[in-house]
């Protein structure tokens, strides 16, 4: 059988050739970010600059860069559309890690850790208002509708996911409804917004806006599964983080899914949902034993697979490019990374 934990921790195929590719694009967003964080209010300029050295891979905003590109586009626009999609991003993290309680994130300590909760919900707020003054600079009706209503959907991602916490019964769609309005649409906005920038044909921009949906799938079930495969120095969280908060994520509602067909296993039946409906990590070690067991690791990760194949498969609308194939490459490393 093969093993879920190695295939994700293998190389991410050409994910450094990736960032070369965008390197003078994502150095004029970061310096945008910095310059557009800037407040008269020294708690924010703290919490902004805790966020900056934070690091991470500024996927979203990588993406609508190389979308934009792999269209054909060469002016500027770009540049304030990925700090726009940077910052609705990051303010999602910033509410994300209050509702879960999270103290660590990248490895390193949450804004909520350090600066308490009404500090972090409020300097996300900031974050999210700071995007929409962006996004009117552009004035671009249609850009800025796009991300609207994608703002207002990834709040209703949070709102169900709340409604999921300690859910037992949550099944795959359900779970797959979260994860579309909390993840997806963000990456399918970065990817779309590409396409319109460069003037694509529709159905070339439904396609892009399709490869970042699937993209956005693949990315979350396999965070998900490392929440379960990985460890904490690598992850840059708390292993586990998803059972102690009750989240029943793929690989539990799997796990549970197959505990449920067989009458002989109505005691590990038992013992996962008792975990999702009371959460914390007393039972970690026995969890994550079922799961594996059960299979539900390679499941969880064929899935992700198959979301990541079907964002390759969208690409074939656009015409060649460096810019197509490093669309490409991240959606290998999408499955293949190990943070």
């Amino acid at each position: 059988m093969s093993q879920p934990a190695e295939q994700l921790n293998g190389p991410s195929r050409g994910f450094a050739d990736v960032r070369k590719l965008t390197a003078a694009d994502m150095q004029r967003v970061d310096a945008l970010i910095r310059q557009r964080l800037a407040s008269d209010v020294v708690l924010i300029n703290q919490i902004g600059d805790h966020i900056i050295a934070g690091g991470g891979k500024r996927l979203r905003p990588m993406l609508h860069v190389l979308a934009a590109r792999a269209a054909g586009y060469t002016g500027e626009q770009q540049i304030k559309l990925a700090a726009v999609i940077e910052f609705i991003h990051t303010s999602t993290l910033l509410h994300d890690d209050v509702v879960d309680e999270s103290d660590l994130r990248r490895g390193r300590e949450t804004a909520n850790a350090l600066w308490g909760n009404a500090a972090s919900v409020l300097v996300g707020d900031f974050l999210y208002s700071r995007s929409f003054q962006l996004m009117v600079e552009l004035d671009n009706m249609r850009i800025m509708r796009i991300l609207a209503d994608t703002t207002n959907t990834i709040a209703e991602g949070e709102v169900l996911q709340l409604l999921n916490i300690g859910n037992a019964d949550v099944d795959e769609a359900s779970y797959l409804a979260v994860i579309e309005r909390k993840t997806a649409v963000l990456f399918a906005a970065a990817t779309e917004l590409g396409g319109i920038l460069g003037n694509l044909p529709e159905e070339q921009t439904a396609a892009l806006r399709e490869y970042g949906m699937q993209l956005g799938y693949a990315f979350q079930i396999a965070d998900d599964l490392l929440d379960y495969v990985s460890d904490a120095v690598t992850l840059g969280k708390n292993i586990g983080d998803d059972l102690a908060e009750g989240k029943p994520t793929l690989p539990l509602i799997y796990a549970l899914e197959h505990a449920n067909s067989d009458p002989g296993r109505a005691a590990q039946a038992q013992s996962l949902r008792h975990a999702i409906e009371h959460g914390g990590l007393d039972s970690l070690d026995r969890i994550i034993a079922s799961i594996r067991d059960s299979g539900a690791l390679e499941r969880t990760h064929a899935r992700a697979v198959a979301h990541a194949g079907a964002a390759r498969q969208a690409l074939d609308a656009l015409p060649a490019s460096l810019y197509r194939d490093a669309l490409a490459d991240l959606a290998d490393y999408s499955v293949q990374r190990s943070s």
